[in-house]
């Protein structure tokens, strides 16, 4: 097992290298100027004496393989430059951001997770009752409404017209409650159908049969057994959503001017602040990468036997 875990934290270093590689890529072939961008930003007159300036001082002028090297460096330390708006170091303003990116996230992903396992669970074990059928609504409304839209629909029903929760921000609690449930809807729409098909399919399995000829409580058999088995692929999409909401929490942040990661990463566009684009593709590649490495481990705990398969394998 401690072999298979080492395996899989250094093929990570591969990935994060080739990652750095597609964004240096596509950002020195973008016909975005990174030396026009900052004096745009800056509100300086592009001439062609200060254009050569700035491009020398971001080693512009440098051949592309030694740029590449100067790059990989400068991650490694985090030092991804400094905000053409603000002059500001990118790596302390990501990092002031991300804690309301990080709880928005998780709370989304907890909510996800307590709606969606006994319901997803209760639908399968009582099939085409009346939980079923709900779970199916609510499954095929969270998974076809928008998140823009629901977020709208939310503010106007609950902030405007029962004025229970705010309307945007970051603060007590209630800041949190319209947000988590914009993001967490489609999650839940996802998980409750997944988990449903995989204990109906786990139903079907001789050890279940098995299990009650030797007279096994059916309760037993349900939780120890079956859902233990059946939870396996909610995990794995718990881990790959978990990277995305970490990432792509682009459009609520801004339905609910959320002070997060995605917000700013949406500023950096429209405003053209590469170090800033480029600091928060790094991030994106990372976390999806340890989210899988997480989800793995997790896998590997719940199922050894994933690891005598990697040997066997090989």
């Amino acid at each position: 097992m401690v072999s298979y875990i080492a395996k899989r934290i250094l093929a990570i270093i591969p990935i994060v290298l080739f990652a750095i590689f597609i964004m240096f890529l596509l950002i020195r072939i973008s016909p975005v100027d990174p030396a026009e961008a900052y004096l745009t930003a800056a509100h300086i007159h592009p001439t062609e004496e200060i254009l050569a300036e700035k491009r020398h001082e971001f080693g512009l002028d440098q051949p592309l393989i030694v740029q590449y090297f100067q790059t990989v460096v400068e991650i490694c330390r985090l030092d991804f430059g400094k905000s053409y708006l603000t002059n500001e170091p990118v790596w302390e303003e990501v990092t002031a951001r991300m804690p309301a990116t990080i709880q928005l996230a998780v709370s989304s992903i907890l909510l996800a997770i307590l709606v969606s396992i006994p319901l997803g669970f209760l639908s399968a074990i009582y099939k085409n009752s009346l939980i079923d059928t709900f779970s199916r609504l609510l499954s095929f409304f969270g998974a076809s409404i928008p998140q823009f839209w629901l977020g709208y629909l939310l503010i106007f029903f609950f902030s405007v017209k029962l004025d229970l929760f705010p309307v945007e921000g970051r603060g007590s609690w209630q800041h949190l409650v319209l947000p988590t449930v914009t993001l967490s809807l489609g999650l839940i729409a996802i998980y409750t159908r997944l988990l449903r098909a995989s204990v109906l399919e786990q139903l079907q399995e001789s050890y279940v049969l098995y299990a009650r000829t030797r007279g096994i409580k059916e309760k037993a058999i349900m939780v120890k057994h079956v859902l233990k088995i059946a939870v396996s692929p909610v995990i794995t999409g718990l881990g790959m959503n978990l990277g995305k909401l970490l990432t792509g929490t682009i459009i609520v942040e801004q339905v609910f001017s959320w002070p997060g990661f995605g917000r700013y990463f949406v500023e950096a566009i429209f405003n053209r602040d590469i170090p800033v684009v480029q600091c928060y593709v790094f991030l994106a590649a990372c976390l999806f990468i340890v989210c899988n490495l997480i989800v793995d481990l997790v896998q590997l705990y719940m199922d050894p036997r994933i690891s005598w398969k990697g040997r066997t394998e090989h």
